[in-house]
């Protein structure tokens, strides 16, 4: 297992090797489906910033936790059902996974109810794969469009997963040229296996588990 100290130093040679300075990646230590000595040790090493893939586990894990660290990061990395969104306000500080405007519309009510909002992401289906959740990259340009002036929705970046089977590299550069034709600044693509290739194509966050955590074992989640 990489421990995040192996982590770290591999960010800040990938930073170096793009030119790009120090400190400007986010790394989102992903602690779905580990248990909670894992997440523990890695809270204790001074890591602040998490993602989590669902709601009701990220709340049954992070609420206990928040009572003894208040200046947890918390985002959401998976998809966002409708009927799930009160919760996910309640929890999360970024969501990466507005993908479609039924839930635009849902977090634009919700959001203007409480008059406070996390920073959110659009999610682009840069491969156009059917099994994955994500806008289309022909729409991404006017979904954030109606993101913005229709619902007024504090929109910071863009995420991505790219096919897993192909090279990521394309997939990097579009979601990046997305991003930068669409004036946002957060660029969150990059996983345990590429997200050294990532930054090179200028993600701002990556999201990286089993290469902090080790395998998941989902029968071992408390």
């Amino acid at each position: 297992m990489s421990t995040l100290t192996d982590i770290e130093a591999r960010i800040s040679s990938a930073l170096e090797n793009a030119n790009r300075p120090r400190g400007s990646v986010k790394l989102l230590a992903v602690s779905k489906v580990q248990p909670r000595e894992r997440v523990a040790a890695v809270l204790e090493q001074g890591h602040r910033i998490y993602g989590e893939n669902r709601v009701q586990e990220a709340k049954t894990r992070w609420e206990p936790f928040r009572n003894e660290y208040t200046d947890i990061d918390l985002h959401l990395i998976g998809p966002l059902q409708s009927n799930k969104v009160k919760a996910a306000l309640d929890l999360f500080d970024t969501i990466h996974t507005v993908d479609r405007e039924r839930l635009a519309r849902k977090l634009a009510d919700e959001i203007q109810a409480r008059g406070v909002a996390p920073n959110l992401l659009v999610q682009v289906n840069v491969g156009e794969e059917a099994q994955k959740t994500g806008i289309d990259p022909s729409k991404a340009d006017a979904f954030i469009a109606a993101c913005r002036d229709e619902y007024d929705l504090p929109i910071v970046g863009v995420m991505a997963i790219p096919p897993f089977d192909q090279p990521p590299e394309p997939y990097f550069e579009a979601l990046a040229d997305i991003a930068h034709r669409n004036g946002v600044d957060e660029i969150s693509m990059g996983m345990s296996a590429d997200f050294e290739t990532a930054i090179a194509y200028g993600a701002t966050m990556i999201r990286v588990g089993s290469a902090i955590f080790g395998a998941r074992d989902p029968s071992a989640v408390v």
